[in-house]
């Protein structure tokens, strides 16, 4: 049974085990309807003032959840396919999300050779086939040794980052020629190894949608405006049969804030003279919040089935007036001042 605090409202940082499917901004939207109804993170005053105003019919300026009464953030938006570590800031924690912008994270991602997406990822749609029956594990282990350390790493063309003004996906999709090359950034890559060698034992397949000629024609008239010789054509894999499975591997890594994992899946397909993308990816760390807790310092996650409970039913309050959910993220707040105690005087109000 986590301790009472010693001081109402609360502020402070937590982490939630985000599903795959939903994006990190609806799961933070989801706990906030919860957040601004609890004595926990809201003066009891003010939530006496929305329970009146609710009862007479009236809302609050900003929103009828009472936006208005506590911040909330996130510290790492995860792509929605992605599930695993977010840590979440309530009132005065959200001044340390950018903490978690630069920390040190970790993730397991499975990669799919033969195919290359627009996204990076299963969520696009299909940019290129290319031959994968000629990759053998020994030759991944010898690929990766370069991707190892300081690399300079674009970012995808279909990204949203803009150059001018205009996003990158725009100039992609409309054909439009780019300004001038994208600029790569410095990461640091710490670790990185194959997790698990899949090959063929696997149901993952390629997306159904696929590019158009057009389309392609598009995107490399977008590129060969920076660089040359750069083609977008399918190049099926004349030794692969109707029924083979394309080799599927996971890759566990240990890097920097700003690193796109799925442009490391991406360009190690180039590497590797085939194709890839991202079919799976998990946050394992995100500074010391982790899945699987293996240190004093580390701090777990508040399972996501903790809010949705919740959101469906608040249950009933124990004898100290607390419900289920204010209880799991008490014990991971309390944790964390206490962890954070000699770098920081407080992170209460």
């Amino acid at each position: 049974m986590p301790k009472a605090p010693a001081s109402l409202p609360q502020s402070g940082l937590f982490a939630v085990y985000k599903p795959s499917g939903p994006t990190s901004m609806s799961v933070v939207n989801d706990i906030k309807k919860l957040v601004v109804n609890s004595r926990l993170f809201v003066e009891e005053s003010k939530l006496q003032a929305a329970q009146d105003n609710q009862g007479k019919g009236k809302r609050k300026k900003h929103g009828k959840y009472g936006r208005e009464a506590v911040k909330i953030g996130q510290g790492g938006t995860l792509d929605p396919l992605a599930d695993g570590v977010l840590v979440v800031g309530i009132g005065k924690g959200t001044k340390k999300l950018t903490e978690f912008l630069d920390c040190v994270k970790e993730y397991r991602t499975t990669c799919l050779l033969g195919c290359e997406t627009d996204s990076y990822d299963s969520e696009g749609a299909q940019v290129r086939v290319a031959p994968w029956k000629h990759v053998t594990r020994e030759q991944v282990e010898e690929a990766l040794k370069a991707f190892r350390g300081e690399i300079m790493q674009a970012p995808p063309i279909f990204s949203a980052l803009k150059m001018d003004g205009k996003p990158l996906y725009e100039y992609a999709r409309e054909g439009i020629a780019l300004p001038r090359p994208i600029e790569k950034r410095k990461v640091t890559i710490h670790s990185l190894e194959i997790g698990k060698w899949l090959g063929g034992d696997h149901d993952f397949r390629y997306p159904e949608k696929k590019f158009t000629e057009e389309q392609k024609k598009a995107v490399e008239k977008a590129l060969q405006s920076v660089e040359k010789d750069v083609h977008v054509e399918d190049q099926p894999d004349s030794e692969a049969g109707a029924d083979d499975v394309p080799i599927a591997f996971e890759l566990v890594m240990k890097v920097s804030g700003g690193t796109y994992v799925r442009s490391i899946v991406h360009d190690l397909g180039h590497a590797l003279g085939s194709a890839a993308h991202v079919v799976t990816l998990t946050r394992a760390r995100q500074g010391r919040f982790v899945l699987e807790p293996s240190s004093p310092e580390d701090r777990g996650c508040v399972p996501w089935e903790v809010f949705t409970k919740a959101a469906e039913n608040p249950g009933d309050t124990d004898a100290d007036g607390w419900r289920e959910w204010e209880r799991e993220v008490m014990e991971q707040i309390n944790s964390l001042l206490i962890s954070f105690s000699h770098r920081i005087l407080h992170l209460t109000i």
